[in-house]
């Protein structure tokens, strides 16, 4: 049967590859008992773009023992990496010469004497190669040659090298050998590098059989029988069960492609490429697939141009498989749809990633594999990328093709479960949750927030859901309470007119009574207990033995209490001198080391009967003003409860914990409260009811982040530097009210690796009018309002 028209020149193109296959990844050839294989060599012709001639390399295949070990080599590893062979022409009279010199190479010893000394040598630089001879003499034996092509690499030189050795170093990465040079001139060593370089930086872009194979399923993906012809005459597009020898995918070589060192540690991209296959292999036969799949994750996040390799390395092994459908098979598509909730290859690979699907559903019509791959399009679509990789749990769930459950707690409210994926955002969510909880008219706004015991902070509308469930895992393990996922108020617009009767009220409550006991409303102990009495009658009802009691620090602020102690003395007797810290230390060591320790714990002893006998007093306080409560109903005690904490001026307002530097260079920093409302920015001084200084929003000039940890707000007359670690929270909020309420002059806000603002206050208000944008509040909140 004659084959179509154009097929014959493509299988006669992509005949070579077949011969390249164990060099790119391919081991097809199946052990059958035999004692062991033959090594097989290959020539081909290369020829260059505008040559006459044509030159003869000889391409050595590495094969495998039945055994596994590998045969000695006939050739040289140089040899396979496509060598050119040269004559053994004169040195000095070498046309192609770009730089040549006498440069130490490191020369290791043999097996009994493992030594590493340099020694000299006579170096040409090719068009082509990296040559070293014996000596610059005509006819000079060439030891050894080092290809550049675009995947090698040039090392600058090392301060520390020099510092230790006192050479200056230039290393070149090959794809099998590294050459380490060195010279004791910095300008000649800064002279190889660039020459190095310019030729790696001439050289085409190296194509792997993989590559220029997609492409050709790109162009003929309208011909099924071309198309078929392909997949048939190249093995490398298909399942394997014998490991891959190199990448799929070029990756640079040597020691440029390694990652940080960090809490794992990597080798370079393609060793890297090669154990990745090696895991997805394990795939197969893993009863609990889950952990090996999360690793996989891992290196990918860790290292992202391994990210189009692994999809390359998952649609190979999910293209004819063996048992279709089988658990092996299936559990490379879970770790395809992993990948794509996770991962956005590249525009080529993800034409023939979709390609590859398409061609599996039409293959395999109402199968597990046609449902994998209509998940994975329809997830390609919504993928932008994660900060982690997903847990465990979401693992399992996608693996299901299902969505996950997320709770949100409503504080007065029962907790909400929301059924999200793995491209949903806090945004997303949190509109949800105003529209399910009847809370779309109110003109107060809303968001998630991240809560534990230590801190509390909103989550951005952007973020993903699912990295902010993985980031709480790992959390939980480590604290008690865990932490959570909350739903509250964001910006206080309107707080008077909220009914007393309306969830939202309850929602109020129960952030005005955290923010008392968090310490953020400064009032007397009197009204303190007050305020705790309000809270039992909004709990219990009216006083009753039988009612169980909550404990203290969830009713009144925990600092108060630890206020009333004395201070702890300390006993540290000043070292006058490096004796002196001997002998103290010689003694805290032995016997008056052990008599101390007992002081000590005698002192906390006595602190924490202290602590108990104040909080005793406390509570019986708090319940003599509950019973004078009797008959108070539960809406009446909470609009109680809130009416008190609304006294304070700042209620409303956002506390954040800053140190308000005194100059630039941050001595004399004094803590202070920055309240960020509705209507203008103050300060407190910790526990005053009073601010010290308030801004409206017209004297704000500009504001945002000076640098990492110090917010600059800029007024019309001066300057105010704090120094916090919520800078983006700050500037967030301040972005958030200056966008709902429509201020009449909206300050600017700065960008982070901005100057100084503009001296012109005027002039700088005149810009300001389109800061107000509403993606800027979107971008942190989930609004009331659709």
């Amino acid at each position: 049967m004659p084959f179509p028209g154009g097929l014959w020149w493509l299988l006669c193109c992509r005949q070579g590859f077949t011969l390249l296959r164990r060099d790119y990844g391919e081991a097809d050839r199946e052990a059958d008992g035999e004692a062991e294989e033959e090594e097989e060599e290959a020539s081909f012709e290369l020829r260059a773009q505008g040559d006459q001639g044509s030159l003869e390399v000889s391409l050595s295949q590495p094969t495998r023992r039945s055994s596994g070990s590998e045969r000695s080599l006939l050739v040289t590893e140089e040899m396979r990496s496509l060598i050119v062979e040269k004559g053994p022409g004169p040195v000095e009279d070498d046309p192609d010469a770009l730089v040549k010199g006498w440069l130490q190479r490191e020369v290791r010893g043999g097996v009994k004497t493992p030594w590493i000394r340099p020694r000299k040598y006579w170096f040409v630089l090719t068009p082509d190669s990296l040559d070293y001879y014996s000596s610059n003499e005509k006819g000079a034996r060439r030891l050894g040659s080092l290809v550049l092509t675009s995947l090698c690499s040039v090392l600058w030189p090392d301060k520390q090298t020099y510092k230790e050795t006192g050479y200056w170093s230039v290393t070149v990465f090959g794809r099998k050998h590294c050459y380490r040079l060195y010279t004791e001139h910095l300008n000649e060593a800064v002279h190889w590098v660039c020459a190095v370089q310019k030729v790696i930086d001439s050289k085409a872009p190296v194509q792997t059989p993989t590559q220029l194979l997609m492409r050709d399923v790109e162009e003929h993906c309208g011909s099924p029988e071309v198309l078929e012809q392909i997949y048939r005459c190249n093995p490398i597009l298909r399942y394997t069960s014998s490991p891959l020898y190199a990448p799929l995918l070029p990756f640079p070589y040597g020691s440029l492609d390694q990652s940080d060192p960090g809490p794992r540690s990597y080798t370079t991209l393609r060793d890297e490429a090669v154990k990745l296959f090696n895991s997805l292999q394990q795939l197969e036969s893993e009863r609990d697939p889950v952990p090996l799949m999360q690793g996989v994750l891992q290196t990918c996040l860790d290292l992202p141009p391994l990210v189009d390799e692994i999809y390359c390395q998952l649609v190979k092994q999910t293209t004819e498989p063996p048992a279709p459908g089988g658990q092996g098979d299936l559990h490379y598509w879970q770790l395809l749809t992993c990948m794509s909730c996770t991962f956005l290859p590249s525009q080529p690979v993800l034409r023939f990633l979709r390609f590859h699907l398409d061609r599996t559903e039409s293959r395999f019509p109402s199968s597990e594999m046609a449902k994998y791959a209509c998940f994975i399009r329809e997830a390609l679509g919504k993928t932008k990328g994660r900060e982690c990789v997903p847990s465990l749990e979401e693992i399992l769930v996608l693996m299901r093709r299902q969505e996950m459950i997320c709770t949100v707690h409503c504080p007065g409210a029962p907790a909400c479960s929301v059924a999200i994926s793995s491209h949903t955002t806090a945004e997303e969510v949190a509109q949800e949750l105003v529209s399910r909880l009847g809370l779309s008219q109110s003109p107060n706004l809303f968001a998630l927030y991240e809560q534990s015991r230590r801190r509390e902070q909103p989550v951005g509308s952007t973020t993903l859901l699912a990295d902010v469930l993985t980031s709480l895992a790992g959390e939980e393990r480590e604290q008690d309470p865990p932490c959570r996922l909350c739903f509250k108020h964001y910006g206080f617009l309107d707080t008077d007119n909220v009914p007393r009767d309306s969830l939202e009220f309850a929602l109020l409550f129960e952030q005005a009574h955290e923010m008392v006991l968090r310490g953020y409303v400064p009032t007397s102990e009197e009204t303190l207990q007050t305020l705790a009495a309000l809270r039992l009658q909004s709990l219990n009802s009216d006083f009753s033995t039988h009612v169980p009691f909550p404990r203290l620090e969830e009713l009144f602020p925990p600092h108060v209490l630890h206020a009333r102690l004395p201070p702890t003395p300390c006993h540290r007797p000043p070292a006058k001198c490096r004796g002196a810290r001997l002998r103290a230390g010689l003694l805290a060591s032995g016997l008056w080391g052990q008599a101390l320790a007992k002081q000590r714990a005698e002192r906390d002893q006595r602190l924490r009967g202290r602590l108990r006998e104040e909080g005793a007093s406390t509570m019986a306080a708090i319940v003599e003003k509950w019973k004078l409560l009797q008959g108070m109903g539960r809406p009446e005690a909470m609009a109680a409860y809130v009416a008190l904490v609304r006294e304070w001026p700042g209620f409303g307002s956002t506390l954040f914990d800053v140190r308000l530097r005194a100059s630039t260079a941050g001595a004399g920093a004094q803590r202070l409260w920055l309240g960020v409302g509705a209507k203008a920015v103050s300060l407190y001084k910790p526990g005053e009811p009073e601010p010290l200084d308030s801004f409206c929003y017209g004297r704000i000039s500009s504001f945002g982040a000076s640098d990492g940890n110090t917010f600059r707000l800029s007024l019309e007359d001066r300057d105010l530097l704090f120094e916090t670690s919520q800078v983006e929270e700050i500037t967030q909020l301040l972005n958030t009210y200056l966008t709902s309420a429509g201020a009449r002059r909206p300050p600017r806000p700065q960008d982070t690796a901005a100057g100084p603002p503009a001296s012109d206050p005027t002039a700088l208000s005149q810009e300001l009018c389109p800061l107000a944008r509403p993606w800027q509040h979107r971008a942190l909140v989930g609004s009331s309002h659709s």
